[in-house]
């Protein structure tokens, strides 16, 4: 986990983590938090997930929004949710309101050769779409953590999806 003697982390976030209460879902709180820009990199759908990766694609841009003060425990929290399809990585943003440069703490797709990414991920779509089951499946992942034989972010996300679509065939 983290490994750094900083205290306090900022952390750009872009896609599920936009929402205030998936964050509060995760972390219990709803840390402030300013719209920002991450440059050279594209945010992609996935398919078969509802949520989105990205790498670094040249003259690119993901908007998103930068987390501010979380803590070790909140980061060893989202490190989990992330879990292994992710790698937290240092970049640099830029913030929408000063266009100050910060150097914050990000979740890149781990396969950049991944056949399944594809498109752009729209954050609105998602929400009307998604967001209610997420949240529901975030809440299922957050009380599991609580639990000492915890399943991963993805074993939750596989079991949650896979009992919904049992729920809407006939």
């Amino acid at each position: 986990m983290a490994s750094s003697s900083q205290s306090v982390f900022n952390v750009f976030v872009y896609g599920s983590l936009l929402a205030d209460d998936i964050v509060r879902a995760l972390l219990k709180r709803v840390p402030p938090s300013n719209p920002a820009i991450l440059h050279n990199y594209h945010r992609f759908s996935i398919k078969g997930r509802v949520y989105p990766a990205i790498l670094p694609v040249e003259n690119k841009r993901v908007n998103g929004k930068v987390l501010l003060d979380i803590s070790v425990p909140e980061l060893n929290i989202l490190d989990a949710f992330e879990d292994v399809e992710y790698e937290r990585t240092t970049v640099d943003v830029s913030l929408m309101d000063s266009s100050k440069t910060l150097q914050v703490e990000t979740y890149v797709w781990v396969n950049n050769r991944d056949p399944d990414l594809h498109g752009e991920w729209d954050f609105e779509e998602w929400e009307v779409l998604h967001k209610r089951d997420f949240l529901k499946m975030t809440m299922e992942f957050s009380e599991e953590m609580e639990l000492p034989e915890s399943k991963t972010r993805v074993a939750t996300y596989e079991s949650f999806y896979a009992q919904e679509e049992n729920k809407s065939k006939p």
